[in-house]
């Protein structure tokens, strides 16, 4: 009898975790699948998509010293990135289906863009697209320039909301949000993705959220030249073996603090820029405030919201060339103005945001850099480039 009961407990516990498992909004593990099984997902992706072989997002390795992860209860899973990927690179996210995350998210610029405003389905954004490249290795869990979003979850559908970007803002004779859950719903690969992942077809913004957020978390980068020295040293502060004097002394320049007399002249010590940008991550201290970039791209006044920026990582390319414009703004195109802002700055007439790092007693810091500095600051910053972000095929376009 004790024997009996213990075969009928068994299946019933395991069919009780699978029913578990695809409730609410829970990645549903259910049991293995082949492409045949799903015919829309093999119609729509070939062999981009293979449901029985997916893409590694979730145990992707990563080095020991990056120790930061802004992930609060939504982990990346290989089934939720894979969703996530198609829905960032689907137009039919637009109202027009001209436009989709990946217009102002471009992987070749490590998913930044190379124009001052994004184009969307109304006109162009009103700040330059930011790099989503180690979006979630940070201290700062806020989203957008201005961090008007608490969590990666919540901004991956503001853009879809806007009027001006992806045309379901509910406002102007646009669609909203419900608009695109039914067209998403009608799509057969939409049908076939939703109950491959969640174990039922249907759509919800809190689905469509979790797997752009977790495709946009698993877009990592930690294969550069910064990567392999550090591995091999103790610390930061200590020289790399791999790099050349000139990138070594740019790293302390970064690292260390500038000591500073009157009038906010410095007079000795690095450049501090490791206060606001902080190895190994380089992503932004969440306590930072405006960094005298106040101007629009359009419209009059000025703009001191913008207080987060991307991470360092991956500012160029492979061959050293800048990804695209710098700033909230784009005003900047190069390392070297970039340098030169914070070389000398102006704190403008209604700046009360202004950090106050920048300013040194009071007084708008004067770097005082030499060319040798400068040139030495961007050799370095180029070391913080990899090159497998930019050629993934687990990032890349599932259409093409």
């Amino acid at each position: 009898m004790k024997k009996t009961l213990k075969l009928f407990i068994i299946p019933v516990l395991a069919v009780a975790a699978i029913l578990y498992s695809c409730s609410g909004d829970d990645v549903y593990e259910g049991t293995p699948v082949s492409s045949e099984d799903y015919p829309g997902i093999l119609a729509a992706f070939g062999s981009n998509i293979n449901v029985s072989s997916l893409e590694n997002y979730a145990n992707q390795p990563k080095p020991n010293y990056i120790t930061r992860d802004n992930t609060t209860g939504n982990s990346i899973t290989d089934k939720g990135a894979t969703l996530g990927r198609i829905l960032f690179y689907d137009k039919n996210l637009s109202k027009n289906n001209t436009i989709s995350c990946s217009s102002c998210h471009k992987q070749e610029l490590a998913f930044g863009d190379n124009v001052v405003a994004s184009v969307g389905v109304n006109g162009t954004t009103a700040r330059h697209s930011m790099r989503l490249v180690n979006a979630r290795f940070g201290n700062e869990a806020k989203f957008f320039w201005d961090e008007r979003a608490s969590t990666l979850e919540a901004q991956t559908t503001f853009p879809i909301q806007d009027h001006v970007e992806m045309g379901f803002s509910g406002t102007n004779g646009d669609g909203n949000l419900q608009d695109l859950i039914a067209k998403l719903q009608n799509i057969k690969y939409y049908q076939e993705m939703f109950k491959f992942v969640y174990g039922d077809a249907t759509v919800s913004q809190t689905r469509i959220q979790n797997a752009l957020a977790q495709f946009i978390r698993s877009i990592q980068s930690f294969d550069s030249k910064y990567d392999a020295g550090r591995a091999a040293s103790p610390n930061d502060q200590q020289p790399f073996a791999n790099f050349t004097a000139q990138e070594n002394q740019g790293k302390n320049l970064f690292l260390a603090p500038p000591q500073f007399g009157a009038n906010g002249n410095r007079t000795g010590g690095g450049l501090g820029c490791a206060a606001c940008h902080a190895a190994p991550e380089f992503d932004i201290d969440p306590n930072s405030r405006n960094n005298g970039i106040i101007g629009k791209i359009s419209g009059t006044g000025i703009d001191i919201t913008n207080t987060r920026a991307p991470s360092l990582r991956n500012i160029t390319n492979t061959a050293g060339i800048e990804n695209g414009q710098f700033m909230h703004t784009g005003n900047l195109t190069t390392l070297q103005q970039v340098i030169g802002h914070y070389g000398n700055i102006n704190i403008a007439p209604g700046n009360t945001n202004l950090d106050p790092r920048l300013t040194p007693g009071g007084s708008g810091q004067k770097l005082n850099l030499t060319a040798q500095e400068t040139d030495a600051v961007i050799a370095f910053l180029k070391t913080l480039s990899g090159s497998d972000v930019y050629t993934n095929k687990k990032w890349s376009n599932p259409f093409k």
